[in-house]
């Protein structure tokens, strides 16, 4: 998967990286002065974070059939919940509904507690 994130330009821009956990894996969106969209807060950018839960879908769905071509997103709605801070921003997806041709991805990130997301995300993909 690493490999994969790494042939990404706008993941290596961003500085993504992959955690695994015993069920799956998080992506991990480090905090630089160059995500930031409001200095006042200063909080990240709202393209930064919608591209960083888009591509967490899509590695999800990666992930679950390796070897296959790569997902085409159909669609991809963002809810922003709250200010996203200078801190690191952490996202997982949950693969709704995995069929032949299309798949439904849910996507939440949060930064220091789960259970306070800053950023949720749905998405239906082409599967190839």
């Amino acid at each position: 998967m690493n490999q994969i994130l790494d042939a990404i330009p706008y993941a290596r821009f961003l500085g993504i990286e992959l955690e695994r956990t015993d069920d799956g894996f998080e992506c991990v969106l480090p905090f630089r002065r160059e995500i930031v969209g409001n200095a006042a807060l200063p909080a990240v950018h709202g393209g930064v974070l919608g591209a960083f839960l888009e591509l967490t879908a899509l590695l999800r769905l990666i992930d679950e059939n390796p070897g296959a071509q790569v997902p085409k997103p159909i669609t991809f709605s963002v809810d922003y919940l709250r200010s996203a801070g200078p801190s690191t921003t952490r996202a997982r997806a949950e693969i709704f509904k995995l069929g032949r041709r299309i798949a439904n991805v849910r996507v939440v990130a949060w930064q220091d507690d789960p259970g306070r997301p800053v950023v949720a995300g749905n998405g239906k993909f082409l599967l190839a």
